[in-house]
C-alpha cells in the first residue's frame, strides 16, 4: 500500500483523494457507473412499455442475476489469481459492446424480447467479474488508516452517478421517445471507462499462489461463514434490500400510481442515490468513530420504516422523500458493510470474499426485482412495496438478537483481519 503524505492528516475528509491511483479509478468507475444506470432506466422502461407485466421486470433482475451467482467460485478466484485492472479493462470493454447491441435491438422495428434478455445474461457475467476485482484493488490503491475514507468516497462517487444516470437517462428517453440513445451514450461511456484501470500503477498481480483446486474457490465461502461479523453484516443486507425494495416496481409506480411518465420515472430512479449521496458526503466529513454495528442495524430498520411509507403514498413529493431516506439509511449498511469486509478479510482472499458478498448484494437486488415482480402480479404493486417494509424491520429485530457479534462492533478499523485465527484455512 501507498505511503500516506505528511502534509495530510488521516483524518482529513479528502485523505483518499491524495493517492493518484484512487483517483483514476474512481474517475473510471463514477463514468461506468452513470453508464450502467442510464442503461438500466431505459431497460426497465422499455421493458414495461413492451409487456405492460410488472413479472417482465422481474425477469430483468434474475437475467442479471443467475451469472453471478453461478459465476462467484470462478469470479473471486480470478481476482486473486489475475492482475485485477485487467479483469476490470475487459469487464468494461465487454458491457460497452452489450450496450451498443441494446442500442441496434432498439432500432430494430419491433425489439426482440428474448434477445434483450440474453445481452441483459451478458451483463450479468460480467458483474460477476468486474464486482470481486474492483472491491478488492481498492485496499492496495490508498494507506490502511485511509480506507474508510476511501470506502466513503467511492460510494459517494457512486451515488453520484446513480442521481445523474437516471436522471440522464430518463431525460433522453423523454426527449427521443426512445431507448436507442440511451444504449448509445452509455456504450460511448463505458469505452471511455477503459483508460481508468489501464492508469493505475498499484500492484495488482496474483496474490493466491496455491495451485487452482475446489478447496482455494471455497475459501472465500469458508471465510465468510466462520467470521460471524462478516456473516451477519452480509446476510442483513442481503434480507432487507430483498424484502423491502421497491426499486424494480417503479415503472408501475411512475405509470400507473404517481402518472409522472418516463422523466418522473428518471426522477424516482435517482432519489435513493440522492439521500444516499448526501449520507455519503456526511460520513465522509463525520465517519462513523464508534458503535458501527448498532448503527448499522438501526439504519436497516429504517430503510423498512420509508419502504412503508413510499408504498403508502400517493404524492409524488412525499414518495421522492421516502426514497431518499431509504437512500441514506441504506449508504450507512453499505459504508459499514464494505469497511468490514475488506478490513477483516486477509489481501490474498478478498477477491473471493468481495465475490461471495456480490453473490449476496446481487441476490438481494436481481431476485428481489423476481420476488417484487411476482408479488406484484399475485397481490398488487401497493401491498408488495408495504409487506416488504414491513419484512425488513422484523428481519432487523431477528438479526440484532441471533447476530450478537454485528451489535458489539464498535470501530471498524479493530476488525482488521491480523490475527492467526483470521487467516484463511490451508487448502
Amino acid at each position: 500500500m501507498a505511503t500516506a503524505p505528511a502534509a495530510l492528516k488521516p483524518s482529513s475528509p479528502f485523505a483518499a483523494f491524495t493517492s493518484r491511483d484512487f483517483c483514476v479509478y474512481a474517475a473510471a468507475r463514477l463514468l461506468a457507473t452513470v453508464a450502467y444506470q442510464m442503461q438500466s432506466v431505459a431497460v426497465g422502461y422499455q421493458i414495461y412499455d413492451l409487456t405492460r407485466d410488472p413479472l417482465a421486470l422481474g425477469y430483468v433482475g434474475l437475467a442479471q442475476f443467475l451469472p453471478v451467482a453461478g459465476l462467484s467460485l470462478a469470479s473471486g478466484h480470478a481476482a486473486d489469481r489475475f492482475d485485477r485492472r485487467r479483469i476490470l479493462v475487459l469487464c468494461y470493454l465487454t458491457s460497452a459492446l452489450a450496450a451498443l447491441a441494446l442500442f441496434f435491438l432498439a432500432r430494430s422495428p419491433s425489439p426482440s424480447l428474448p434477445a434483450i434478455y440474453g445481452v441483459l445474461v451478458l451483463l450479468g457475467t460480467v458483474r460477476a467479474f468486474q464486482g470481486p476485482a474492483g472491491s478488492a484493488l481498492l485496499p492496495t490503491l490508498v494507506p490502511t488508516e485511509h480506507f474508510q475514507n476511501a470506502v466513503t468516497w467511492q460510494s459517494t462517487l457512486w451515488q453520484v452517478g446513480a442521481i445523474g444516470g437516471p436522471s440522464l437517462g430518463g431525460l433522453l428517453y423523454a426527449l427521443w421517445k426512445a431507448p436507442a440513445p440511451v444504449y448509445l451514450s452509455a456504450s460511448l461511456a463505458l469505452a471511455a471507462a477503459c483508460a481508468g484501470p489501464l492508469a493505475v500503477r498499484a500492484p495488482a498481480g496474483r496474490l493466491e499462489r496455491k495451485p487452482p483446486s475446489l478447496a482455494t474457490a471455497l475459501a472465500g465461502l469458508r471465510y465468510v461463514y466462520r467470521k460471524k461479523v462478516l456473516l451477519a453484516s452480509i446476510s442483513l443486507d442481503f434480507v432487507a434490500v430483498f424484502l423491502g425494495g421497491a426499486v424494480a416496481l417503479l415503472p408501475i409506480y411512475a405509470t400507473d400510481v404517481l402518472g409522472v411518465g418516463p422523466q418522473g420515472f428518471g426522477f424516482l430512479r435517482a432519489a435513493p442515490a440522492v439521500g444516499a449521496g448526501l449520507m455519503a458526503v456526511v460520513l465522509a466529513f463525520r465517519p462513523i468513530a464508534r458503535r458501527a454495528g448498532s448503527k448499522m442495524l438501526l439504519c436497516v430498520g429504517l430503510f423498512g420504516v420509508a419502504a412503508v411509507v413510499f408504498g403508502l403514498s400517493r404524492s409524488f413529493l412525499l414518495s421522492l422523500v421516502a426514497l431518499t431516506v431509504m437512500g441514506a439509511a441504506d449508504m450507512v449498511s453499505v459504508v459499514v458493510r464494505m469497511t468490514l469486509e475488506q478490513l477483516a478479510t486477509p489481501p490474498e482472499m478478498r477477491g473471493r470474499v468481495s465475490a461471495v458478498n456480490m453473490v449476496f448484494v446481487g441476490a438481494s437486488n436481481e431476485l428481489g426485482e423476481l420476488e417484487s415482480g411476482t408479488l406484484a402480479r399475485l397481490i398488487g404493486t401497493v401491498p408488495t412495496v408495504v409487506f416488504g417494509g414491513l419484512g425488513t424491520i422484523a428481519v432487523v429485530l431477528l438479526w440484532a438478537w441471533l447476530f450478537p457479534e454485528l451489535r458489539a462492533v464498535d470501530r471498524l478499523e479493530d476488525t482488521r483481519a491480523t490475527s492467526e485465527e483470521d487467516a484463511p484455512e490451508k487448502a
